[in-house]
């Protein structure tokens, strides 16, 4: 079977990857296409609350909780003294669709999208040191860029882009 293609969007906290993984996820929903996404946090996270009975699953010392209702499930898995796993091991675990978003994983490769906002800047762009950047997504210009680039609010055309990349069948016009 063949793997799910995937296509990153990367670059410094506060730079619009999250806005833009979202507007991506929304255009390529529109154009028919089943979309997941794995988004990397850099700190210690929590999606339960204290006192929730899951939570309270998870502090007793459960590995993994389930959480299953009419609308959604979720499963939160605790690392306890393990690793972080390889992005490679939760993408086996999503289920099939047409096309995985991942945002953040600087160091993975795969191929990604920069996002750039002008109060970024001063951290420096990645593209350089990342052949799997194809591409860069700022709200200003970048005249010494040689990479394509694209506003950060064209959304369209960076998913005509990754369309094309990724070699992904048009499903609706």
């Amino acid at each position: 079977m063949k793997p799910t293609p995937v296509f990153g969007i990367t670059g410094w906290k506060n730079s619009g990857k999250t806005q833009l993984v979202t507007s991506l996820v929304a255009e390529f929903t529109r154009r028919g296409f089943k979309v997941s996404t794995v988004k990397h946090a850099h700190h210690n996270f929590d999606i339960d609350k204290p006192g929730a009975d899951s939570y309270r699953h998870r502090e007793a010392g459960a590995m993994e909780v389930a959480l299953v209702s009419g609308r959604r499930w979720a499963l939160m898995h605790e690392l306890r003294d393990e690793n972080e796993p390889p992005l490679e091991d939760i993408l086996a675990r999503l289920a099939p669709c047409d096309l995985i978003l991942i945002e953040g994983y600087k160091r993975e490769n795969h191929p990604k999208i920069e996002a750039r906002r002008l109060e970024t800047q001063d951290r420096g762009p990645l593209a350089p040191s990342d052949p799997n950047i194809l591409a860069v997504a700022s709200d200003h210009v970048l005249p010494n860029e040689t990479l394509p680039v694209f506003d950060l609010n064209d959304v369209p055309a960076m998913a005509d882009f990754i369309q094309s990349r990724l070699d992904l069948e048009r499903r609706v016009a």
